[in-house]
């Protein structure tokens, strides 16, 4: 099996294929961060890296049985932009063009719940009606997504019943401690959505790529001291292997995990390939 992942971030595929137990000759990845690329080649050193998806060729390719992509989500998402397809989002043509030239066996593109409009443009580019399943059922993160694959009879993952308690770190260290003007900031400001968990809940809320910088709407811990997730408690959230991503700095890793996808999710469609 030949498999192109485009927008392949820190590679989440790979690991859901072998999560599969699913044997592939060549896996094609596009990406342009750099430190992603590192933690790709890191773990999976045979990937071919091909670079920015708006230059491939797909004449140099072989036969590509399965294509995946998680397009860029910046502007269909609901705390992005808002301009859709005029956005960063505007790049799902780029998969939409390279699914037309390679006619994959199968494929499966993932993004953010967005408007209806936009959804219906998607559908009716790669003839597939979405399926939405959340993270919830394999992780302690909320993170509804959107699925369109050709793969035949995706049904919902069996919930693992997975809580926040059960993803933690015992003893994190003091540096994950949040300053007080920190803590003001993120419970009183018009827009500070923060999430502290107290040993009561049982999910949290969606883990986004900004939250190195320590968003207002973040994801945070108060047990004994307030402070944000470990990058080792984040890689949890996505079903990522633990220190998968430690070879850099936790700057770049919270973003690279949070742009990618719940391995178990994508592990559970792979599962349903012929």
């Amino acid at each position: 099996m030949n498999v192109l992942s485009l927008f392949d971030g820190m590679s989440c595929g790979q690991i859901a294929l072998n999560r599969s137990e699913i044997e592939y000759n060549n896996y094609y990845a596009c990406e342009i961060d750099e430190n992603a690329i590192k933690v790709a080649k890191h773990n999976y050193p045979n990937t071919v890296h091909l670079g920015d998806v708006r230059n491939i060729n797909s004449s140099n390719l072989p036969k590509i049985d399965l294509l995946i992509g998680g397009s860029p989500c910046q502007s269909f998402s609901t705390a992005g932009s808002g301009t859709g397809f005029n956005g960063k989002s505007g790049l799902f043509w780029e998969y939409a063009r390279i699914l037309k030239e390679v006619k994959p066996t199968y494929f499966l593109l993932e993004n953010v719940k967005m408007k209806r409009e936009w959804r219906d443009i998607i559908s009716n580019e790669l003839g597939v009606q979405p399926i939405e399943i959340n993270s919830k059922l394999v992780s302690a993160q909320n993170r509804p997504r959107l699925y369109w694959t050709n793969i035949p009879n995706i049904n919902q993952p069996e919930d693992k019943n997975i809580k926040m308690k059960d993803i933690l770190e015992a003893n994190a260290d003091r540096k994950y401690a949040l300053s007080q003007a920190k803590i003001d900031r993120v419970m009183n400001t018009e827009r500070g959505r923060g999430f502290f968990y107290d040993g009561t809940q049982d999910k949290c809320g969606t883990l986004i790529a900004g939250y190195y910088k320590q968003p207002t709407d973040g994801i945070y811990i108060d047990l004994g001291f307030k402070r944000r997730l470990t990058s080792v408690e984040c890689e949890r959230l996505q079903t990522v292997p633990d220190n998968y991503t430690s070879i850099v700095a936790d700057s770049h890793r919270y973003k690279m995990i949070g742009n990618g996808w719940t391995v178990d999710v994508i592990s559970h469609i792979f599962n349903s390939i012929p």
